[in-house]
């Protein structure tokens, strides 16, 4: 039996894994788009927006094909909350900014209509796949407004065709693109299975495993990426980036997940009555002030920040 020190190591070994192989496979798949002759506003539009969600989806998905649902919803749920309560929060102290209501207004609005739907779906305990189907619409209306708002604002830019790439340069990108593929694999196995001996070892639900540490190390692209922002005083970039993550997460995680399990996924009384609650009410604080008057403020960051704290002092004690 592995002791604790181990399964810890094991557990960020798989983070690493995750996030780093999530760079590669992304890039990768980004430049074999490319040039591919795929127009460059398609893939801004699909692979870009799916990059920094990679880590929770596959955790979930392997969490589902084992039979551990509480990690799989936990992951998901517990990865909007982090990445809204904690994530924007940053960026909303730090870096507090104007935003035009025009550029966030639909995905707003689509972000915070999802979460409160993917709760109502979820209400019986229960998400079977016909209900799933309708979080996959959603999902589909997500792709397809990025695909036109990308396309809108590459009508002016002059498209160039790229040169023809060399060998290695060819292989060096499929190599990436495998290598990725695998880490994301390897590591959200490690992940799952050592969250799980970590949540039996110190003798707390899976769930709050998956609440607390796997869902803040899978949200960790979105973190480097709202640091980064911060340091460029980019907030927009910050804030856009965790609205799509979060759409994501709420309408494909879940739905793919209940396909894997067999059809339901089975949903725990404390999520319905706790996570998803919370995540609705962090979205709708981050986002309605922000839409009405038309700019980020920093006390929604400071009251944000307060609620995540206390949401997992509750989850955890």
């Amino acid at each position: 039996m592995e002791s604790l020190p181990v399964i810890i190591l094991l557990f960020i070994l798989g983070l690493v894994f995750i996030i780093k192989g999530g760079d590669w496979f992304v890039d990768a798949a980004g430049w074999i788009a490319e040039v591919s002759g795929i127009p460059r506003f398609i893939v801004g539009a699909t692979i870009v927006s799916l990059a920094t969600t990679l880590p929770e989806l596959f955790v979930s998905c392997i969490a589902a094909s084992k039979g551990q649902a509480d990690m799989a919803i936990g992951n998901a749920i517990g990865s909007v909350t982090a990445n809204t309560g904690l994530i924007m929060a940053l960026s909303m102290v730090f870096l507090p900014s104007a935003l035009k209501r025009k550029d966030y207004l639909f995905k707003s609005v689509l972000l915070m209509s999802t979460v409160a739907l993917l709760w109502l779906l979820c209400s019986d305990g229960t998400l079977p796949m016909a209900r799933g189907v309708i979080m996959f619409v959603v999902f589909a209306v997500f792709i397809w407004e990025n695909v036109r708002a990308a396309k809108k604002s590459s009508e002016n830019e002059t498209v160039s065709k790229p040169e023809k790439p060399t060998r290695e340069t060819v292989l060096r990108h499929i190599l990436l693109f495998v290598l990725g593929a695998a880490g994301i694999v390897i590591g959200s196995n490690l992940l799952v299975d050592n969250g799980t001996l970590l949540a039996q070892r110190l003798g707390v639900p899976e769930n709050v495993i998956a609440l607390t540490a796997v869902a803040i190390g899978t949200s960790l692209p979105e973190l480097v990426t709202a640091i980064t922002s911060i340091v460029k005083k980019e907030a927009s970039l910050s804030v856009g980036n965790v609205i799509g993550a979060n759409l994501i997460d709420t309408a494909l995680i879940l739905p793919v997940c209940s396909l894997i399990s067999g059809g339901t996924l089975h949903v725990s009384p404390a999520t319905v009555r706790i996570d998803m609650p919370v995540c609705l009410a962090v979205t709708m604080i981050a986002l309605i002030p922000a839409l009405i008057s038309q700019r980020f403020r920093r006390w929604q960051g400071v009251v944000l920040i307060a609620i995540y704290v206390a949401y997992l002092l509750v989850v955890c004690l």
